[in-house]
């Protein structure tokens, strides 16, 4: 049980395994809040836009 228990804590294939994950999660974390940040602007943008177009007429001739 001794060898086990030493063999285990000398072991580091799985460190480098958290250590990806981790930094996966990081950078899930912040794409999420970069597009909360920017999606009301956007959508703000776009319904100006869209009442803008609706606004205009069309001259047939």
């Amino acid at each position: 049980m001794r060898d086990i228990c030493r063999h285990f804590t000398r072991e580091e294939d799985g460190a480098v395994t958290v250590d990806w994950v981790v930094l996966t999660a990081a950078i899930v974390g912040l794409s999420i809040a970069v597009i909360a940040a920017i999606s009301n602007g956007a959508l703000d943008h776009a319904s100006g836009l869209g009442a803008h177009l609706s606004a205009q007429t069309v001259n047939t001739y």
